[in-house]
């Protein structure tokens, strides 16, 4: 799998100046992606670098592109109503890996079919290991922009010029 390249890799001032790195994701079972472009496009807009993994992500690749790049959040997100048992499973992948513990992930979209049972969801998903649940109905957007402005900034070392080690 190609991945586009990250501003440091590139050889771009922009990693100076980004908030950190994020990955953005589906699960396996969802093929879409315009929800994907989307969350790249909201999430740059906030000043982040985004790695779009794109739809159809299997759940190893997703734990081995994490493990390599090891960003500062991890966004999942499904549209198809079967995000919920993608998510389940593959969060305990995702914080048995020892860089992303304490990393902020996230899951959001239409994660079931019932959506009564959204709130059951919210919950399970949380108590599985995501920092927070972002399901279709009362403005997702606003409420993961809210989450985006508490995070702290990334910590990052200073070269000996002074410059974003990176």
């Amino acid at each position: 799998m190609s991945r586009p390249l990250l501003p440091e890799e590139s050889g771009t001032k922009d990693a100076e100046r980004s908030k950190g790195t994020v990955i953005v994701t589906s699960v396996a079972s969802d093929s879409h992606t315009w929800n994907l472009v989307f969350l790249q496009l909201l999430i740059e807009e906030c000043g982040y670098t985004v790695v779009n993994l794109g739809p159809c992500v299997p759940d190893d690749l997703l734990v081995s592109e994490c493990h390599a790049l090891e960003p500062d959040m991890v966004v999942v997100s499904s549209v198809n109503g079967h995000g919920y048992q993608d998510g389940m499973r593959v969060i305990g992948q995702l914080r048995a890996l020892a860089p992303l513990a304490a990393t902020p992930v996230v899951i959001g979209g239409k994660l079931g079919t019932d959506d009564a049972e959204a709130a059951v969801r919210a919950k399970e998903l949380t108590a599985a290991g995501f920092d927070a649940v972002f399901e279709d109905g009362q403005d997702p957007v606003g409420a993961f922009r809210g989450f985006l402005n508490t995070l702290p900034a990334p910590e990052r070392s200073l070269d000996k010029a002074g410059r974003v080690a990176l």
